[in-house]
């Protein structure tokens, strides 16, 4: 069954991947630092301003689907808290390193151009260039057990088209098939051609008929 979240939940979610590959020294995520975490004012989009039992509510019904579990560290009384949503032994989801740093910065910051996923995602995990976060992407959204991403229509006056994850809870929003931008624009070109060489051909044939 795939997975849905709402947004609050994918906000916990990849704060806790976040945490984990950015700063694993301070993981496993008490609370205070979770709710911290979620209220962040940079990497966040919207920034929000969850109160602890929002957020608690949220770890809550998340421990109950088997995606967060609950620790306490070594003679301390406070629980902690670590995510089970991917590469765990607990589950089946595996992604590459690349392909969870998307998915965490779809999770923190919503749609997303590949440029802008480029400097972002790039503190979380190394892409070569932009034709690597361009590949991964494709990758997300091609897998068996996916699709995890898709394309989003090109916005009027942009360059590059949005992409959002697909772990949401009925994302209702027009997608696109996920071939790249520079396969698209060429079968763009190749319309326009026929249409102007059509265009001709009638052009031809009324000369021809008034001669």
């Amino acid at each position: 069954m795939k997975l849905e979240l709402n947004p609050l939940e994918a906000r916990v979610l990849g704060c806790l991947i976040e945490k984990e590959i950015a700063t694993p020294e301070q993981y496993p995520l008490s609370l205070n630092a979770l709710i911290n975490a979620c209220n962040q004012k940079s990497n966040r989009d919207p920034v929000l301003d969850l109160d602890e039992s929002t957020v608690q509510e949220v770890v809550d019904g998340l421990v109950r689907r088997y995606l967060i579990s609950e620790q306490g560290g070594f003679g301390s009384r406070v629980a902690k808290y670590r995510h089970r949503f991917c590469n765990s032994e607990y589950g089946s989801l595996h992604f590459s390193a690349q392909e969870l740093a998307i998915v965490c910065e779809l999770f923190l910051r919503g749609a997303q151009t590949p440029g802008e996923l480029r400097g972002r995602a790039g503190r979380l995990a190394h892409f070569d260039d932009a034709n690597h976060v361009e590949t991964t992407l494709q990758q997300l959204a091609a897998r068996d057990d996916g699709p995890f991403v898709a394309r989003l229509p090109r916005e009027p006056g942009k360059r590059e088209s949005r992409y959002l994850h697909l772990l949401g809870d009925g994302n209702e929003v027009e997608i696109v098939d996920s071939a790249p931008a520079a396969e698209t624009d060429r079968l763009t070109q190749i319309e326009a051609r026929l249409a102007a060489l059509e265009a001709e051909l009638v052009a031809l044939k009324q000369r021809l008929g008034d001669a």
